[in-house]
């Protein structure tokens, strides 16, 4: 009803014909907009929810603090948003203009006057914003998040193991040389009751042997140098060695031990997470390889609209769906290769230049190509039959 009513306005009413392209306009941005968002939240949650799953087993098995997780969540957001708006946008394209192909909208948009060329126009526009939204989070959100991210995990790898321990239940810690045990735990996490701990011993004539400690409390203390020990109360110690009868027991008041101490690292080297403004100052691989990334992800827009509107004419008979797999097909192995390029020029075995623009001028050609395909394909017809 709403392409009957325009083509009423367009063809017996001036003012309907000025407001027409406007109107046009508006029905396609819906069309692609809403599918966008749909697609790229249902991507996005998926995503979300596999990487929630792996820190919440690692906070679960006390490698991770638990009041982490949100924080690490919130700041790589931005991290999969670059990846998946791209193919939001093309799914976009692909789900809205197939459905006006199969309800023959697209049909009447052609008997108005609207060519391929001002329907690819009208996309450009909701395009360029997305282009401008990409390029604010890859140049500059998603290195900020990256660097957030890194440093609650190196706040992470500075606490000490017994700062993860969660109570009643038993954990490997130590790279799982230490077995470790305690019934309650106050709420500043530094003492603990009914604690039980076995470790590999390393001491002279116990090499391979097991030790087992046990203590009726222990709480962790700090000296003045900085060097943290928690110290157990009121227990007793077994040294083993497997498979000899021989055991070492000693009944202990007050027994220390060291914990290992690790700094938290200030200076993040990782390429993804350096600011943009040193990548453009910096000729290392690694560093170009990254800058290409981050320009290539806004980049592939126009690529991703040329590429979306051919593929999105279907036969009425075919579906809106027909298409849906190769297109996707064809963007995965363009990110594969944007992927593949740039751990190939960051360890050398690529040059810098032109590095990942090979991968972006191919597909651009084969979008180019795949959106002149019909049309001249359409004139060579006309041609034929005028000179026939």
């Amino acid at each position: 009803m709403f392409f009957v009513r325009l083509v009423i306005d367009f063809h017996f009413f001036s003012d309907g014909a000025d407001r027409m392209p406007l109107i046009i306009f508006k029905y396609l941005l819906r069309q692609t907009i809403q599918v966008m968002l749909a697609v790229s939240s249902v991507v996005v949650l998926i995503l979300m929810s596999g990487r929630f799953v792996n820190y919440l087993s690692q906070a679960a098995s006390g490698t991770l603090r638990a009041d982490f997780l949100l924080a690490i969540m919130a700041y790589r957001m931005p991290e999969f948003l670059v990846m998946i708006l791209p193919l939001g946008l093309l799914l976009g394209i692909i789900l809205g203009y197939g459905r006006m192909y199969v309800d023959q909208e697209m049909s009447v948009l052609n008997a108005c006057g609207i060519s391929q060329n001002q329907l690819l126009t009208m996309t450009m526009i909701p395009g360029l914003l997305v282009m401008v939204v990409l390029a604010v989070l890859s140049f500059f959100v998603v290195p900020v998040g990256i660097q957030k991210v890194e440093r609650i995990l190196a706040t992470q790898d500075s606490l000490t193991e017994f700062d993860t321990l969660v109570p009643g239940r038993f954990q490997l810690l130590g790279n799982g040389e230490r077995a470790t045990y305690t019934e309650s735990l106050s709420n500043d996490k530094q003492t603990m009751n009914n604690v039980f701990i076995a470790q590999r011993s390393s001491e002279q004539g116990l090499s391979g042997g097991i030790t087992l400690v046990l203590a009726d409390h222990a709480r962790m203390t700090k000296r003045e140098e900085g060097v943290r020990y928690l110290m157990l109360h009121d227990g007793v110690r077994y040294d083993m060695t497997p498979g000899s009868l021989e055991t070492r027991v000693i009944d202990y008041a007050t027994y220390g031990l060291l914990m290992p101490e690790s700094q938290v690292k200030e200076d993040i080297s990782e390429e993804k997470a350096l600011p943009t403004s040193v990548l453009l100052s910096s000729h290392k691989p690694g560093h170009i390889a990254e800058l290409q990334w981050r320009l290539s992800l806004p980049l592939s827009i126009p690529i991703v609209i040329l590429l979306g509107i051919p593929m999105a004419r279907v036969n009425p008979r075919q579906g809106r769906y027909a298409k849906l797999l190769p297109t996707m097909l064809i963007y995965l192995f363009y990110i594969m290769l944007l992927i593949t390029f740039r751990g190939a020029i960051g360890d050398g075995q690529l040059p810098p230049w032109p590095g990942m623009w090979w991968v972006n001028a191919a597909f651009l050609v084969l979008a180019v190509s795949l959106y002149c395909y019909e049309p001249v394909k359409l004139s060579l017809a006309r041609r034929r039959a005028a000179g026939a």
